[in-house]
């Protein structure tokens, strides 16, 4: 590893976790880092660099070998994302989504005969999961969707859409939530398996977005879409229940996407600030600067600490509700952080694209929305400390 890695950070990885590490930052520099305004320009989902990614065994993070995954745990996973967001935090997102989301609902939740099915391909890159929860009017609110999916002989009928959905329009496996009892609110939710081309079922508008542009955010669209009753994951009603289990996971992916964006902050207002002079000196030797890259480097560490920690935990079998959902809300809070104080460090240039600064700033926004805003995950928190005394 270079010497910037090296700054404020605690972590000590095993020999194997070392060599993810390094062949994941060696793709990073090598294949991503040369094209990343390129796809942040044209809005293009970078296939090519998503394959590449499935070939060295990173869409299968947590997918065991026997379903042609790489075997490894949560540790790694958060390793994976936070190496690409240093240098796109949209391609770490959508390596999140393919792994944590769709993929692994289906690992978590599925038969045998479904995982058998549909894994290997999602596992190897030969085919991008996308996962459907969110809609026009539900978002924070997801128990409130109107997608439906009504029995009918040996299939169900699906009706609705979808909205934001990352890979909308390039997955071609998705799982989607729908509810099959209107009378049992939460409890009559289901989450079914759909394979893009089947009848009824279309991808709708593609989102022109803020940032993380390389990512594909569309809506899909279900008109009488016919879906095979053995396609339903789990039974019928668990698909709340699923859904909030693979959010939970979610938000460490989320909470080492902000770590990786806010380590990229830090190393390049490091390098910036001890480049650019005024007044006859680096502006790195300014206290004022100095200030921030300590305050920067210093909430960064204690990101990184609690992702790392809701990582092992997830990793042991141990509840991470109140770990993942204090790492997300952090993390993501101190990378905005960071990445308005870069832009502030680069001053003029900060603003222009003529560095990675500006594409965080812009990035960085989402991380408070996604697998539950910030004023969910304290929600959630303030609800385990009560439930901690009662």
């Amino acid at each position: 590893m270079d010497a910037m890695d090296s700054i404020g950070h605690q972590i000590d990885w095993d020999e194997s976790q070392l060599a993810i590490k390094e062949t994941i930052r060696d793709f990073t520099e090598n294949k991503i880092k040369p094209v990343v305004m390129e796809y942040d320009e044209s809005q293009e989902f970078p296939m090519g660099l998503m394959k590449e990614l499935g070939e060295l065994g990173f869409l299968g993070i947590l997918v065991p070998e026997d379903l042609e995954g790489s075997s490894l745990g949560y540790q790694e996973y958060a390793l994976v994302v936070e190496e690409i967001a240093r240098i796109d935090p949209s391609i770490a997102l959508s390596v999140a989504a393919h792994n944590g989301l769709c993929t692994n609902h289906i690992l978590q939740f599925a038969n045998e005969d479904l995982k058998k099915k549909y894994i290997p391909d999602l596992a190897t890159g030969r085919k991008i999961g996308a996962w459907g929860l969110t809609e026009p009017a539900s978002g924070s609110d997801s128990g409130s969707m109107q997608t439906t999916a009504e029995k009918n002989g040996d299939h169900y009928i699906l009706n609705g859409t979808k909205n934001f959905i990352t890979h909308g329009a390039s997955g071609e496996t998705i799982v989607v939530m729908a509810i099959t009892d209107k009378n049992a609110g939460k409890k009559g939710i289901s989450a079914f398996i759909v394979e893009k081309g089947w009848e009824g079922f279309s991808v709708g508008k593609k989102e022109n977005k803020l940032g993380m542009r390389a990512s594909e955010t569309t809506q899909l669209i279900f008109e009488n879409c016919k879906v095979p009753a053995e396609n339903m994951i789990g039974e019928e009603g668990q698909g709340f229940y699923q859904s909030m289990q693979i959010l939970e996971g979610g938000r460490i992916s989320i909470a080492a996407l902000s770590v990786g964006l806010a380590q990229g902050c830090l190393e390049e207002s490091m390098k910036y600030s001890n480049e650019r002079k005024q007044f006859n000196k680096n502006i790195f030797d300014f206290q004022g600067i100095q200030f921030k890259l300590a305050e920067m480097a210093s909430e960064l560490e204690a990101a990184r600490l609690m992702t790392y920690k809701s990582a092992v935990q997830k990793d042991n079998g141990e509840n991470i509700s109140q770990s993942a959902s204090m790492a997300k809300m952090f993390a993501s809070e101190i990378a905005t952080k960071a990445a308005n104080e870069a832009v502030q460090i680069f001053g003029g240039y900060g603003f222009v694209k003529d560095y990675p600064v500006e594409k965080f700033y812009r990035d960085v926004k989402l991380l408070t929305i996604g697998e539950g805003t910030s004023e969910v995950q304290r929600i959630i928190i303030s609800r385990n400390l009560k439930e901690s005394v009662e």
